[in-house]
């Protein structure tokens, strides 16, 4: 058990963050029902009182969800869904969902030898106006997806940590974590390139078919940006709640979807590990947080990965655009904020609304001893 100075030493540092987030691994209370998928459509989850969930509890977080100016939110319990609230039907910009989607098509070019980790923007022909330094040219791919590139070429988008950016040419590859949206439009433009497929293409065949997405359209998605900062575009997604849900339910079955292993198990394993902790963030405010990052996602990291958290990952976005998965709960939470709010969630407060329905769970089912 931690001291009672280490304890009070992280609640202050996330005072958002309930005690739930400090639970021990073990679970206990009754069992999940049996693994299903929704076709065509999501199955409501009947009695969740009978899967483990306090109904007190899921009362408490549907009057703080009424609060807010959430758009769409819902929550799916090993398969079915346990809450739903707004139009989930809506499709609405998940803004930086996307880097966390776009590692799931990775998985696939990868394993199919399109892409090498360790191959280099040199290697690859990854240039941008101006020109990329030698030094900036020896990044990998792996840096770019765990965002240690050490490239700091102005983005052709806002939304990242670029003003708190090194001067260039100061950080080698691979040693300095900054959420930098360079590398990851980069990204972008390597997967075009290697695979010879529009990375909106291959959303589609092979995603959004095959998890049978009910509202996804392709016209609808469509590159952004200032080409004359840079000539990576973002590939931003419009993408409703419960398709969102979908992508999220996929990534907690580990790549497999009815049967058919549609993103290789290793990968998306690989994918939702810490490369870089919490205590390793740039800039320093992001160090305060419970999150790390892997390739394109953020994982919660140490000490508050336990309990209903332990192995949970997260895609998310400027406005309260959030993709949650909880592993130890069979839990996953997507939530959208309409462009026409006039208040977006902000990260903050959507981990003080993901705690209260964790505490739903755990009120019914304890997560063990806060530590």
């Amino acid at each position: 058990m931690r001291s009672i100075r280490t304890r009070k030493r992280l609640v202050a540092a996330l005072a958002f963050v309930t005690p739930f987030a400090f639970a021990a691994p073990a679970l206990a209370g009754p069992a999940a029902p049996a693994m299903t998928y929704p076709a065509p459509s999501w199955e409501k989850l009947d009695d969740p009182e009978a899967a483990g969930w306090s109904l007190k509890g899921i009362e408490a977080f549907r009057e703080r969800l009424a609060l807010t100016q959430t758009g769409g939110l819902l929550a799916v319990h090993a398969g079915r869904v346990l809450l739903e609230h707004g139009d989930v039907r809506k499709a609405n910009r998940v803004a930086s969902v996307r880097k966390s989607l776009l590692s799931m098509l990775y998985g696939n070019a990868v394993a199919g030898g399109a892409i090498r980790l360790d191959a280099t923007l040199r290697d690859l022909g990854i240039d941008d106006n101006e020109g990329l330094s030698d030094t900036e040219k020896e990044a990998t791919v792996r840096d770019l997806l765990s965002a240690r590139s050490g490239v700091y070429h102005p983005a052709a988008n806002t939304g990242d940590d670029a003003k708190s950016a090194p001067a260039r040419g100061t950080r080698p590859h691979g040693t300095y974590f900054l959420y930098n949206n360079w590398d990851f439009n980069a990204l972008g433009t390597i997967y075009e390139k290697a695979t010879g497929r529009n990375l909106y293409d291959a959303f589609e065949s092979e995603l959004a078919r095959p998890l049978g997405m009910q509202d996804f359209e392709r016209g609808a998605q469509a590159k952004t940006g200032n080409l004359a900062r840079s000539r990576h575009p973002a590939y931003h997604l419009e993408l409703s709640t419960r398709d969102l849900a979908r992508l999220g339910y996929f990534m907690l079955r580990e790549g497999s979807w009815a049967g058919k292993q549609l993103v290789p198990r290793d990968w998306v394993k690989e994918s939702t590990r810490v490369v870089t902790p919490a205590a390793d963030m740039n800039p320093e405010r992001r160090r305060k947080g419970p999150l790390g990052y892997g390739y394109l996602w953020w994982v919660w990291d140490t000490p508050w990965a336990t309990g209903p958290y332990r192995g949970a990952f997260t895609a998310h976005g400027l406005r309260g655009q959030h993709l949650t998965v909880l592993p130890a709960l069979d839990l996953v939470v997507a939530h959208e904020t309409p462009r026409d709010a006039t208040k977006a969630m902000t990260h903050a407060e959507f981990w003080q609304l993901l705690d209260v329905l964790v505490h739903a769970r755990c009120a019914a089912a304890p997560c063990g001893k806060g530590g």
